[in-house]
């Protein structure tokens, strides 16, 4: 693994999203943190998956900084958890939102600026100039989760598309719909069945543990 070749510090003129984000927060050491995390060489090296969620709760820090909000240890977490993770449910986040903007956050535009893994590792690679002399695992792991989850939208969107022509030419009749796109993945040695995205978080199936 190599650090990049230029001062990080002259990454503030970049352009990108996350550098557009460092100097309106004032992140001033972001992009260092985000090299020296990249490329640890030890246990403790960051995916970009986990440096993004690193960068929006900073992002979200400050900005309850700003609004002069005091919180407790754990609180960043917790409140970006709660404004992104998908098994929130819709009004825990409203509520969660609305407090926040009692408060004088301005969450519409805070939750905008958060940022994608895709995003940290374009501005690593293209404004940073980091690289790695291999992707890890959990790199790898993120990537196959990103071309199956395109794949999967793309059947939805296809699949949808087609019913709703069929629908428009009177073709089929069907009241307002809901496509699911599921991909299972069998075990013939285990016989256990997961779905893909259980799977590949898991890190296996159950022969690994046999």
């Amino acid at each position: 693994m190599s650090q990049q070749p230029t001062d990080a510090a002259d990454s503030s003129s970049c352009n990108c999203k996350v550098g557009r984000i460092g100097g309106r927060y004032d992140l001033t050491d972001l992009d260092d943190e985000l090299v020296r995390y990249w490329t640890d060489e030890t246990d403790d090296r960051y995916s970009t998956r986990a440096l993004a969620t690193h960068v929006n709760q900073r992002v979200l820090e400050a900005a309850l900084d700003d609004a002069g909000l005091q919180y407790k240890d754990g609180e960043i977490e917790n409140l970006h958890r709660l404004l992104t993770d998908d098994d929130v449910s819709s009004g825990t986040r409203v509520q969660t939102r609305k407090e926040l903007e009692r408060d004088d956050v301005p969450v519409e535009d805070v939750v905008s600026d958060f940022v994608s893994h895709q995003t940290v590792y374009n501005h690593l690679t293209d404004c940073l100039e980091a690289e790695l002399s291999s992707p890890s695992d959990e790199e790898r792991l993120e990537r196959s989760r990103d071309k199956l989850g395109a794949l999967r939208n793309r059947t939805s969107a296809v699949t949808e598309d087609t019913i709703a022509q069929l629908e428009r030419n009177d073709v089929l009749e069907i009241g307002e719909f809901d496509v699911l796109v599921t991909v299972s993945v069998n075990c013939k040695e285990c016989k256990q069945q997961y779905t893909v995205r259980d799977l590949l978080e898991q890190g296996g199936c159950d022969c690994a543990t046999q």
